[in-house]
């Protein structure tokens, strides 16, 4: 094949990636506000880096990730479709950035879907270990289930690095403390997931993202990709903790420790209930 040829191909596949990004950023996540249902969380002072410079990179980053690896892309599109039918794309709504009022925003995560919707007599979904066989293993395993998520990078939701976005369901159990990590973007990755991933507890998980938001910098940035590119593609290390298909819920986990009652379980479960359905209109 001729060197024009190639670069032929090259740039009618930046084309085409660059006119699914500009249709994905025209249908940007809309970001819903938590309106009365939480308390507000102080600001806290953003350096130059990370107002300034780190969207562009990520923009750079995510531009970059598409184009090169669109042939991942596609044939784990295909494989999913094939494994475990329609939709290929699993979505979620999970808590984001905090507005100027202080409150948590909601948008939309896109991830490769990596389990089948196996029910029970009663139409209930099955429990996730039943319903993660060993393609949804593997595609975890390798992070690449993550992979969609560049969109959201792209369309402004998330970035490279930052705090790991967690469920409502995990958001309204937080302390005002634990809520500062979303001062910051979600990440794709972050410290916690280079310091343990979900085989620490959610206390550990806390400290490293509030770690992290002590100082935002450049060099610290590329060496959290660095360290995740090691874990996650030399070492594949899965996202499971022992014994389990998903992490722990956060509620669960403050319930079953007994750090919890199972009044405030309810009445925060309740609450996350309808964050969603706000999210959701």
């Amino acid at each position: 094949m001729s060197k024009r040829r190639i670069i032929g191909f090259i740039v009618a596949g930046a084309a085409t990636v660059t006119t699914i990004t500009a249709s994905l950023l025209k249908k940007r996540a809309e970001k819903t506000t938590y309106t009365a249902r939480v308390t507000s969380i102080r600001q806290r002072e953003i350096g130059f880096y990370e107002k300034y410079i780190k969207r562009g990179l990520d923009v750079a980053c995510a531009t970059a990730a598409i184009i090169i690896f669109s042939p991942i892309y596609i044939g784990i599109a295909l494989l999913v479709k094939i494994k475990l039918g329609s939709p290929v794309l699993f979505t979620q709504e999970r808590p984001g950035k905090i507005g100027a009022d202080g409150k948590e925003s909601v948008f939309r995560m896109y991830k490769f879907r990596s389990m089948t919707d196996q029910r029970d007599e009663n139409g209930d979904l099955l429990p996730d270990e039943l319903r993660l066989g060993r393609f949804g293993k593997w595609l975890r395993s390798s992070s690449l289930d993550e992979l969609p998520e560049a969109f959201n990078i792209l369309n402004g939701t998330m970035s490279v690095i930052g705090p790991r976005p967690q469920l409502v369901n995990d958001m309204v159990f937080m302390t005002d403390e634990q809520r500062m990590r979303h001062t910051a973007k979600p990440g794709l990755s972050g410290l916690a997931q280079v310091n343990g991933r979900n085989g620490i507890s959610w206390e550990e998980k806390f400290y490293w993202d509030l770690e992290y938001i002590k100082k935002v910098s450049l060099w610290d940035d590329i060496r959290i990709i660095l360290q995740t590119v090691n874990k996650a593609v030399v070492k594949q290390e899965g996202i499971s903790e022992d014994g389990k298909a998903t992490a722990e819920d956060f509620g669960d986990y403050l319930l079953k420790t007994e750090k919890i009652s199972q009044t405030v379980y309810v009445q925060k479960q309740n609450r996350a209930k309808e964050i969603m359905e706000i999210a959701n209109i």
